[in-house]
């Protein structure tokens, strides 16, 4: 995988696979074929324009012949563009150590605990309703 500069990503027994994963901390540009990926179930840790960081072919295309086609059109600029995403996407994916006191980045807990506050203060807000202990302010 390290050498690949795309990994294909087919459904597996569930859309998005380990695969997936494994991809981008390899740097190797996921390809997906199902919009039910990562680009649904992992909205908080992928950026929000899927075309940054991953190549989407419809799984009703005309098979290899297609993807390979596809895939040639990307530039190598594009492709690097889209490495150096990868790469930042790493931090965001992974895990800290328990241990470390400030590994320097926002790691996949952080990312989680974030994204969840947010959704508190939305419900919150919408409620009226005042958030205990400073809770928010914690994360």
């Amino acid at each position: 995988m390290t050498k690949s500069v795309f990994c294909l990503q087919a459904p597996g027994d569930s859309f998005t696979r380990r695969s997936t994963f494994d991809a981008v901390v390899s740097g190797c540009i996921p390809v997906f074929f199902s919009p039910h990926t990562a680009y649904t179930q992992y909205a908080w840790y992928f950026p929000e324009d899927a075309e940054k960081y991953s190549v989407y072919i419809d799984e009703k295309g005309d098979g290899r012949k297609r993807i390979e086609e596809e895939l040639l059109k990307i530039s190598s600029e594009k492709v690097e563009k889209m490495r150096d995403v990868m790469i930042n996407l790493i931090p965001r994916i992974t895990y800290a150590h328990p241990n470390a006191s400030d590994a320097g980045f926002k790691d996949a807990v952080d990312v989680a605990l974030i994204q969840l506050s947010k959704l508190v203060q939305e419900n919150v807000k919408n409620s009226d309703k005042e958030v205990p202990m400073g809770l928010l302010d914690t994360i």
